[in-house]
C-alpha cells in the first residue's frame, strides 16, 4: 500500500519543481522569449506555493514548533523577497540588461530559502508535529489544490 505525502512531502516535492523550473530559466537563452515564458511559470508555482505554505505549515509552526515563530518569520522575509523579485522581472522584457542581475539575485535567494527551509524549518516540523497530523495536513492541502484545479 502506497501512502500519500505528508504536508512536508508535498513542500519538499514542490521545492523539486520549483528548482527544475529555474535551472530551465537559467538555460533558456538569455534575452529570449522563451526565458521570459518561463519566468512566468516560475512566477505562478511560487505564489502558489508560497500561499500554501503561509495558509497550511507556517501557523501550525509558529504554533507548536519550538522556535517555530523565528522560522516563520524567516520563511515570511524570504516569500516577501522572492515576490519582489519575481514582480520586478515581470515588469520587464527579457531583453533588458537588468533582466539577468535581477534573475542572479532571484535565484541566489530562491536557493538559499529552499535549503534553509529544508534543512531548518521542515524538520523542526517533522520532530514536533505528530506524524498524523503531518498527513492531515498534507490531505487538506491536494484537497484544496484538486478543488482549485477543478475551478480552473
Amino acid at each position: 500500500m502506497s501512502r500519500r505525502p505528508d504536508i512536508l512531502g508535498e513542500f519538499t516535492a514542490d521545492h523539486r519543481a520549483v528548482t527544475e523550473l529555474l535551472d530551465a530559466v537559467e538555460a533558456a537563452p538569455a534575452g529570449s522569449t522563451e526565458r521570459g515564458d518561463l519566468v512566468t511559470r516560475l512566477t505562478d508555482l511560487l505564489f502558489a506555493h508560497c500561499a500554501a505554505e503561509e495558509e497550511h505549515l507556517f501557523p501550525v509552526v509558529q504554533h507548536d514548533v519550538p522556535d517555530g515563530g523565528a522560522l516563520v518569520f524567516s520563511s515570511i522575509h524570504d516569500h516577501l523577497a522572492i515576490g519582489q523579485y519575481l514582480a520586478d522581472l515581470q515588469a520587464l522584457r527579457p531583453a533588458d540588461p537588468a533582466f539577468d542581475t535581477l534573475l542572479r539575485g532571484l535565484a541566489d535567494t530562491l536557493r538559499r530559502h529552499l535549503s534553509g527551509e529544508e534543512n531548518q524549518l521542515f524538520p523542526a516540523a517533522r520532530k514536533a508535529l505528530p506524524a498524523a497530523s503531518r498527513a492531515a495536513l498534507g490531505d487538506r492541502l491536494r484537497a484544496e489544490r484538486e478543488a482549485l484545479g477543478a475551478a480552473d
